[in-house]
């Protein structure tokens, strides 16, 4: 075993330092090396000793956790979570999180049930790891591991192809670790006429709207976070609600989407396994598959299984243009992947493709 991930947890609760100091001591692969209170104290036990990841409180004393951001990621850079109350009302704090150079957000540890615990470890302890792999930028100026569930648990995988080809398209995509600002560049660029888009980005409950409305702001196209029944249309784009799986579904000529509770999937809810499965069943031959840059598997073999239904062209971003390379590594190993291509070549092949 390498050397373990040194992690200072930074978190005005004492109650949640516990909790995760505790959660994130069980994993093998990381280490808690030190607690504060608030930035203020952290930024003193930075001085002795730098931890490869920061948890990291947003509503704190003395300095708000998106200030502290903001000053480590201009003077010293090192990999952030941002571990919050993620609410509504804090749902833009949370994306200028991440405009400011956070590799992930996450919700704090949930200590109600045992169910919402034990996801709530496999969200943080994944989430640090991420953050370790990532590729952090400068600003400029033994655990019990719970079990790694199949897309099997929301959708059983199609004994045949999918229906015949139509001339409608749909364009399915996955995304986690550093996918927020890699959708951003992908769906700028595409035209108001683009093919209908399904979207699975790993992030909490409560984020999901606030994203797609930042982004509908931005794009030609209309992005919105996707609720149950709605239609995959040109020119817009659906992206999962975070903690609710999303499944393509098809009435005749028309492609929806469901969405749906149900257990963690490759480690995740909303899974990109579980949506491409619906995609290669529902669209078959008349489908595209993304996987864009993130932690993990998740999406390489529901990738494979919309390549093995018939998808016209599946594409992986490269590790050259990725945050993290580990699911699109993941669905290239399999042989899921057509191609491979920087994240600024993307849009213009699903515009090429989708028109020929």
């Amino acid at each position: 075993m390498g050397k373990p991930i040194r992690v200072l947890v930074v978190d005005d609760s004492s109650v949640v330092r516990q909790a995760i100091t505790r959660i994130l001591n069980e994993d093998p692969d990381i280490e808690v090396m030190d607690t504060a209170s608030d930035p203020i104290f952290a930024a003193q036990k930075i001085a002795i000793e730098i931890p490869d990841v920061i948890t990291l409180d947003v509503e704190m004393p003395r300095m708000d956790g998106i200030t502290f951001l903001r000053k480590i990621m201009t003077q010293h850079p090192i990999p952030v979570v941002i571990c919050s109350t993620l609410t509504a009302g804090h749902s833009e704090t949370a994306l200028k999180a991440l405009e400011y150079g956070a590799v992930e957000i996450i919700d704090k540890p949930k200590l109600g049930t045992k169910q919402f615990f034990e996801e709530s470890k496999v969200r943080i302890c994944d989430a640090v790891k991420a953050a370790a792999a990532a590729k952090v930028r400068p600003m400029r100026a033994a655990t019990i591991i719970q079990p790694k569930l199949t897309a099997d648990v929301m959708l059983a995988k199609a004994s045949s192809m999918a229906m015949m080809e139509t001339t409608d398209r749909v364009v399915a995509v996955g995304a986690s670790t550093g996918g927020t600002e890699a959708l951003r560049i992908f769906l700028e660029a595409l035209p108001m006429d683009a093919p209908g888009i399904v979207i699975v980005q790993h992030m909490p409950e409560n984020f999901t709207a606030a994203f797609a409305n930042r982004l509908n702001t931005l794009c030609s196209i209309t992005v919105k976070e996707a609720a149950n029944g709605d239609s995959v249309l040109r020119g817009r784009a659906l992206i999962a609600p975070g903690n609710s799986h999303m499944l393509l579904k098809r009435s005749g000529a028309r492609y929806y989407v469901e969405v749906k509770e149900g257990p963690l999937v490759s480690r995740h809810r909303p899974s990109v396994d579980v949506l491409f499965r619906s995609v290669a069943r529902y669209a078959g031959k008349n489908a595209m598959g993304i996987i864009m840059t993130g932690m993990g598997d998740d999406g390489a073999k529901g990738l494979l299984e919309m390549k093995e239904a018939g998808a016209f062209l599946t594409i992986a971003q490269d590790e050259a243009t990725s945050v993290v390379f580990g699911m699109p590594n993941e669905a290239i190993k399999l042989g899921a992947a057509d191609k491979v291509m920087p994240l600024e070549r993307i849009a213009s092949a699903v515009i090429v493709h989708c028109r020929s």
